[in-house]
Formats: C-alpha cells, structure tokens, sequence
C-alpha cells in the first residue's frame, strides 16, 4: 500500500505548496481535491488544487511532472457532490462538474475519481435507488468510454440538520451497496472505503472488506470517537454529531491494526489516504501541519 492524504484540508495551498509539503513530510501519493471554484457548501469541500475544468495537455504534462520531480503520485481526483440532489440546478451542475473530472483523471492517467452516489435527502432509500439507476447509467457510461474508475465513499453525509433526515450519499452501507452494485453492474463502480463510518452507524467495519474485496478501489484512513454517555441521551435517531466526533487516525475508536490486517488479507496494494476532519487540529497552518506529521507517524506503523 502506498500512504497518502486527501488534499482538502490544505485549502488555501496552491498545487505546487500541496505537493511540496506531502513529499517533504515523506507521504507517497495524494487523493487531489477537485472542487468548481466557488463558494463551499460545507467544511472540506469547495477546495481546488488542480482546477478540471479546461484542463490541457500542457497543463496535465505539467502536473506529472512536478508530481514525479517530488516523488508524489496521484491516487485519485476528488470530487463530493450530491448528483442526486433534490434541486435539479444543483444535481445537473454537480453532473457535469463530475463529467469534467471524470475527464481531468483520464488526461492524467490517473484513471481514478473518488466521489459520492448522491441521495434525495427526502425520499426513502427505494426511492434513491430507483433515482441512481436513472441518473448514474451515463456517468458510468462516460467513466468507461474514459476507462476512469470511480470508487464511492461510504459516508452517509448525515451529520446535522442540513443534512436531515436521509443524508446525502445513499451507498453508505452493505446492505445498499449490494443492491446498487446489481442495478449498476459496471466494472468501473466500487467503493472508497473508509472504516469511520461504520463505527458510528454500529456496523463491522472488517467483515464487509472480504465481502467486497474485488470492489474496493481506493481507501481512506479517518477516525471516529463515539461518546457512549452522549448517546445515552440522545440516542441513535439523534444528528450523529451528538453522540460522535471525527478524529484523527488512533484518536477514535477504529482498530488500525486489524483493519490493515484485513487489507492485506485481501491482497489489497492500492492507495490509502489519510482524510483529517479533526476540529481540534483546525484553526491554524500549524495544527493543520500537526495533524498531517501525527497521522502519518501513527498509520506508518501499519502501512509501510
């Protein structure tokens, strides 16, 4: 496996200050953030460290090289948005936003966009998977003819009231991603695994990595903490951000060990990206630099 991060938390470097610092603290690849310029709707999106939209030859020749030159290579181009968003002006922009990126990781053989499947907020789960089976057959069919995977994140996006009730990214747990894996049966499709997620939806974050071994494209490591008293008294149909906290990898509850374990069980050789969500270490250049040169000290333990 080859140690990374997700760039969004450098918001505010430019790409080449983004590669400088990830190759001068030793990590091996960067999943890239790959936001429109424009307003963030949310913390950690909105950032845009190779801009897709009108991407050239040059530029993307460029992009290599600057990557080779400081030993980084690009693990994925990232991009969040809700495609299966209730307003159709933002679904149809976020569309074609992820079109462009979809293109931007081709022109750059990277070959990988990590991203969400979206949800209808207000409609029920059977709803959302009739909804994907009618927007995602032309995203995949574009990331084919491209020859791009794209591997989906499995958060929720359920954290607060924005967010209330149904969250927005459907494949967020087994029991769904089994159904959406039968009504997209594509090649390209799979998943972003990151184990956080699990932890505070009370689900094994070990036993599906066997079950979908052969899905699992990409890999992230971020941390939750549970506060059993707090869910005591709000209980599980609370926002989860009553009862939970991200943290950084080995602040939570995640069991590092057995989780990389499981990866190579599998066969897993791919990139892991370290994603910092950590309120604590936000506010400054500096804790942000902390929070950086922590997770790669403590997830080097296990990933070499």
């Amino acid at each position: 496996m080859k140690l990374g991060i997700i760039s969004a938390i450098l918001d505010g470097w430019s790409f080449e200050e983004m590669i400088d610092t990830i190759s001068s603290m030793g990590f091996q690849c960067v999943e890239v953030a790959c936001w429109p310029k424009e307003k963030a709707e949310r913390r950690y999106a909105g950032v845009s460290h190779i801009e897709v939209a009108g991407l050239t030859k040059e530029k993307a020749e460029y992009i290599l090289k600057y990557c080779k030159d400081k030993k980084i290579e690009i693990s994925a181009l990232a991009f969040y948005p809700n495609v299966l968003d209730r307003d159709e002006k933002k679904a149809r922009a976020n569309i074609e936003h992820l079109h462009k990126v979809i293109d931007a990781s081709a022109l750059l053989g990277v070959n990988m966009v990590t991203t969400f499947i979206g949800r209808d907020q207000t409609k029920t789960v059977e709803e959302n998977l009739k909804l994907a089976a009618e927007v995602w057959p032309d995203i995949l069919s574009h990331a084919e003819e491209k020859k791009v995977k794209i591997a989906i994140e499995n958060c929720p996006m359920l954290f607060g009231k924005d967010q209330w009730p149904g969250g927005q990214n459907l494949m967020a747990t087994p029991a769904v991603w089994r159904k959406v894996f039968e009504l997209l049966p594509s090649e390209y499709l799979g998943i972003n695994y990151d184990p956080s997620h699990f932890v505070w939806q009370m689900i094994d974050y070990i036993k599906p990595i066997y079950e979908f071994k052969d899905k699992i494209f990409h890999v992230h490591c971020k941390d939750i903490k549970m506060y059993p008293e707090r869910l005591q008294e709000v209980g599980v149909m609370a926002y989860p951000l009553e009862f939970m906290s991200p943290k950084l990898p080995g602040l939570g509850d995640v069991d590092w060990g057995r989780y990389i374990s499981a990866l190579t069980d599998i066969g897993y050789d791919g990139y892991t990206c370290i994603e910092v969500e950590d309120k604590a270490f936000e506010g400054s250049k500096e804790k942000i630099l902390d929070s950086l040169r922590f997770s790669k000290g403590y997830i080097g333990q296990f990933v070499i």
